[in-house]
């Protein structure tokens, strides 16, 4: 069952976000990156809009220009939910060739060492091979963007004691009891 706020019959507590400034940038920027989180973003304007808010009202409660949710009530009127799908975009083509992304994505499956690099893959490391192996400069960012395309995750490196006793690290791991 439903209460409405006049109704409801315990007071509830205020709740906090601390440093809201930055929290709703932050949720901001997701929401931009996401393409889930923007189609999203968009069905709760027409929700909101299809109760009866302006679109003036609706901007204002989504930090959204009244112009676009103005535009985006337009093309659901035009087309449905399809209208609210992000549409492909051009940008600028990939440098690397299918061929070459699907090398790429082999051997990033291996150790960088294996290709005369040290550390783990990270992209620094990414574009440093791809300019060795195909004389090709990509940015670090854009070697990020091809960890997340092929749905491979961030690893950091475990930290090491200087000076440790390789015998008695591996002891230590023999012998201690993790359940609890």
């Amino acid at each position: 069952m439903y209460y409405f706020e006049e109704s409801y019959p315990f007071s509830m507590k205020a709740l906090v976000i601390h440093n809201a400034e930055d929290v709703v940038f932050a949720l901001q920027d997701e929401i931009r990156r996401n393409d889930e989180a923007r189609y999203d973003h968009r069905l709760h304007a027409l929700l909101l809009a299809a109760q009866g808010m302006s679109c003036r009202q609706v901007a204002q409660l989504l930090v959204d220009a009244p112009r676009t949710i103005a535009y985006w009530v337009n093309r659901f009127e035009n087309e449905g939910l399809v209208g609210l799908v992000d549409a492909e975009r051009a940008g600028r083509p990939c440098r690397l060739n299918s061929g070459q992304l699907a090398e790429l994505e082999l051997v990033l499956r291996g150790e960088p060492r294996e290709y005369g690099l040290q550390g783990l893959w990270d992209g620094k490391t990414l574009s440093a091979f791809v300019e060795q192996r195909w004389g090709i400069f990509l940015g670090v960012r854009q070697c990020q963007r091809l960890f997340r395309r092929f749905v491979f995750r961030l690893r950091k490196p475990r930290s090491k004691m200087a000076n440790a006793d390789p015998a008695l690290q591996a002891e230590y791991k023999k012998t201690q009891n993790f359940s609890r």
